[in-house]
């Protein structure tokens, strides 16, 4: 008998395929909400800086993997040996993902997202490397990775972002080797943003890395806002000095709310300090008067129980954005970022902040700019109230920054208490920020554009209906979002032990 020809093996679907089908499977995209003309919209979601919506891939890889839910730290049972598995395959596929050499790194989960792992590596590099007390810190920097520096180092000195007549663009590497020289034998290491968090601007982190290391200090890369949009390469480059000493990250700004942060360090600088937090799972023996430390990565980082599915939707996310290529997502989302630069430049009175020549100074994910005589809280209001578009403003937890950019606005601001504000009649400085996903198009982009002219249209009418609140942001004075209408805890519990629910 003649055996039936197999069928032909599918197709490998491209980039472009992928990224279709995967952009259209996130968890709100359909999200609708009342807005003050009494429509119901749905909502553009703009705030993934902040924030990213629930990849669809990844949350339903948790919901598979519950069926199976055990703690980790055994293999005596199945749903235990299972679970131990997905756990450590989580820590190889973010290795992989961010291009770390699994035998000079480790990779480990912390709770706080990102700042709880910059606060773990600052304290272990002043435990490492006592005698160096200063850090050089970017002025562009989320309060994240500047703030724990400054508590754990001591000293902290801030770079420069180097300026031409565009604007403000990366930082300045001509100022970071000439401190790197004046302070020489005092620069402990250098902590970086790969993305900022306000601008979307994009550092040369390899650059950086090399004329740290030139110099005899180490590199800290606050990956938060670059891991899920642009690509990584931790080490193995062709120049050993261009490899990074240690990238922490945020599972929540890629993808997977709900999941833990990340560090990827190197082992030998780990193994030199004993780990301050103690507990399960990162001790070999314990006695009496006595413990030893587990000499296995990543379990002395990683006391206690951990976010077991947390991390497994994160690296669920990441074998996705692996799959689609993360230099065709980075290119779709310059063409997205151009786009939207573009669209706000040509419209009157809107300020972008930092330079918009992507060619000179390339850009991910964010866009911040302001109003010309409207607050960024009243723009933001109205964007949300009647335009069902989700934005961000204020200062983005990076104060400096944003006093470099408009110092008019914020240095005499900032320096008030918001009690002096209020006294004052003045809401609080900052900027509006437009912040992209890979779920995000240009019609997002041309969404945003139109609301902004009709703001700018009707900005006195605008104004009337807002007023300046206790927190110094403006709002509605008859419009009102009632949230427990959307969502209510004892309300979905009382219809899930109905049995009324799904």
């Amino acid at each position: 008998m003649v055996a039936a020809p197999k069928p032909p093996a599918a197709t490998p679907a491209s980039g472009e395929q992928l990224l279709e089908r995967i952009a259209a499977d996130f968890i709100g995209l359909n999200t609708t909400y009342r807005v003050a003309t009494g429509e119901v919209t749905r909502r553009v979601y703009l705030d993934s800086t902040a924030s990213t919506l629930m990849m669809g891939a990844a949350y339903r890889t948790v919901a598979s993997f519950l069926e199976h839910y055990a703690n980790t730290h055994s293999l005596m049972h199945n749903s235990a040996r299972l679970a131990t598995g997905a756990y450590d395959w989580a820590h190889q596929r973010v290795l992989s993902f961010v291009g770390a050499d699994p035998e000079r790194y480790t990779c480990f989960f912390t709770g706080s997202g990102t700042t709880g792992g910059i606060n773990r590596l600052a304290r272990i590099y002043h435990q490492l490397r006592p005698d160096r007390d200063t850090v050089l810190v970017s002025i562009m920097e989320h309060h994240s990775n500047d703030l724990p520096h400054r508590k754990h180092i001591g000293r902290v000195i801030h770079l420069p972002v180097a300026m031409d007549q565009a604007g403000m663009g990366a930082v300045d590497l001509e100022a970071l080797e000439r401190l790197l020289v004046q302070e020489k034998g005092r620069i402990n290491y250098v902590a970086v943003t790969g993305v900022s968090n306000v601008t979307g601007i994009i550092n040369p982190v390899r650059a950086v890395a090399r004329l740290a290391h030139e110099h005899d200090a180490l590199v800290l890369v606050d990956g938060a806002q670059m891991v899920a949009h642009v690509p990584v390469q931790v080490s193995g480059h062709d120049d050993p000095l261009e490899d990074i000493d240690a990238l922490v990250f945020s599972g929540h700004k890629t993808y997977v709310p709900g999941s833990p942060g990340v560090v990827v360090a190197r082992k030998d600088h780990l193994a030199q300090v004993e780990p301050d937090e103690v507990g399960g799972g990162m001790v070999d023996r314990v006695f009496t008067e006595s413990y030893t430390v587990t000499p296995h990565f990543p379990e002395r980082e990683e006391a206690g129980t951990p976010n077991i599915p947390g991390a497994i939707g994160l690296a669920a996310a990441l074998e996705v954005l692996d799959r689609v290529g993360m230099d065709y997502l980075l290119a779709e989302e310059t063409k997205l970022i151009g786009y939207a630069l573009q669209a706000l430049e040509e419209i009157p009175d809107v300020t972008i902040y930092g330079t918009t020549d992507t060619g000179h100074c390339p850009r991910a994910a964010s866009i911040s700019f302001n109003v010309e005589g409207l607050p960024h809280s009243l723009v933001a209001g109205v964007l949300n109230d009647y335009h069902n578009i989700a934005v961000r403003n204020e200062c983005f937890c990076a104060h400096p920054y944003v006093i470099e950019m408009i110092p008019d606005q914020a240095a005499d601001y900032l320096a008030m208490t918001d009690d002096q504000l209020a006294a004052a009649c003045l809401p609080k400085p900052g900027m509006v920020r437009a912040s992209f996903g890979l779920y995000n198009n240009t019609a997002d982009v041309d969404a945003l554009a139109e609301a902004l002219r009709d703001i700018i249209a009707k900005g006195a009418e605008y104004q009337a209906l807002y007023k300046l609140g206790d927190d110094l942001e403006y709002h509605h004075q008859t419009f009102t979002f009632q949230p427990e209408e959307h969502f209510s805890i004892p309300d979905l519990v009382t219809e899930a032990l109905s049995g009324d629910g799904p």
